[in-house]
């Protein structure tokens, strides 16, 4: 509530005489139980439309108490794909950050809080009336955040790239947001103020959000949810740790599309085989999320052997996993976890 954005848009509200009433009891990694007291709210003062301002999870919330508001039922009860009956009110979006797409997907990821673990909730239903794409608000992100931003939406287009429910429309918005943002995304951290680099990457957001929504995600997103809620760790963080690991684990089951976005990435595969180009691709992207100042493993974020079994749990049970190129078992997820720590 502290961010002049705000205080701008009450400004207009006021000079427009529209009443409003500001929910802020939103967390990084929004609860269930918040998304049931903003619900409570706007059914109290009789609101007709929510209008989310931040990042992914100030929008996923704003979605989640939507839901609610309509379908007068626990947030919890609308996990996976296509449960909501009745439509949200009115929504629209002005994102914050440069990388969620909350502000176009058809997701919300909401924190289980008791259950520690994140829900993927998924339904058209979800995909905002309006976002307000505006790069100059971006310029008050720090550069972790921007980097924790940026690698999210660079996970959204690589799994939309790859997914086993790819199309000419999805390959098209992916292979252009992996572009955008590997080419911007740094100059975001060393410019700040760069207006023109942060609509590119912002461009490349939405890009990656249109692709996601209709080629769904995969395993990055899938170990993401259950290690994020669980530890309540960054979003955007989680994905840049585990990118490289599911690359390695997907990658003979999509070899010319990861070949491909290596393409993008300017890596050289011109005679290479497979597993050189994997080779390659996977030592580019520890590179250049180190690069971006994530350094840090799973062992670094306090995960240890002993809670990968129900990490990998609650992971296989993600929806996400159904778009995977390679279908995963919950041996897998351990496997992949291990490899990240």
């Amino acid at each position: 509530r502290k961010t002049p954005w705000l205080k701008e848009l009450e400004h207009s509200l006021q000079e427009e005489e529209i009443d409003y009433i500001v929910f802020d009891d939103i967390s990084q990694n929004p609860r269930d139980f918040q998304v049931m007291s903003g619900a409570r709210v706007y059914k109290e003062k009789q609101c007709n439309l929510i209008l989310a301002i931040g990042g992914g999870s100030v929008m996923d919330c704003a979605k989640g108490i939507g839901i609610v508001a309509t379908n007068n039922k626990r947030i919890t009860l609308f996990e996976g794909i296509d449960k909501i009956s009745n439509p949200s009110p009115p929504i629209i979006c002005i994102p914050t950050t440069g990388g969620t797409s909350a502000d176009v997907s058809q997701f919300a990821i909401i924190n289980y809080f008791k259950q520690r673990y994140k829900m993927a909730i998924i339904s058209k239903a979800l995909v905002p009336d309006v976002a307000l794409i505006d790069p100059f608000v971006l310029q008050s992100m720090d550069s972790y955040l921007t980097a924790c931003t940026g690698m999210d939406a660079l996970s959204h287009a690589f799994e939309a790239f790859v997914s086993n429910a790819n199309s000419p429309f999805t390959d098209l918005y992916a292979s252009e947001a992996i572009k955008l943002v590997h080419e911007n995304l740094m100059i975001n951290i060393e410019e700040p103020n760069n207006i023109q680099a942060r609509g590119k990457t912002m461009l490349g957001s939405l890009y990656a959000g249109l692709a996601f929504s209709n080629a769904s995600l995969g395993c990055v997103h899938s170990l993401s949810h259950s290690l994020g809620g669980y530890l309540d760790l960054p979003h955007g963080e989680c994905n840049a740790i585990l990118l490289p690991h599911v690359v390695d684990f997907n990658f003979n089951s999509a070899p010319d599309r990861y070949r491909r976005i290596a393409e993008i990435l300017g890596i050289e595969t011109h005679n290479l085989s497979n597993n050189q180009v994997k080779t390659h691709l996977n030592q580019y992207l520890i590179y250049y999320r180190n690069t971006l100042g994530i350094k840090d493993t799973l062992k670094d974020k306090s995960v240890t052997t002993d809670i990968i079994p129900a990490l990998s749990k609650k992971a296989i049970m993600d929806p996400c996993n159904a778009t995977n190129p390679k279908s995963p078992v919950s041996g897998d997820l351990e496997f992949i976890y291990k490899e990240a720590l």
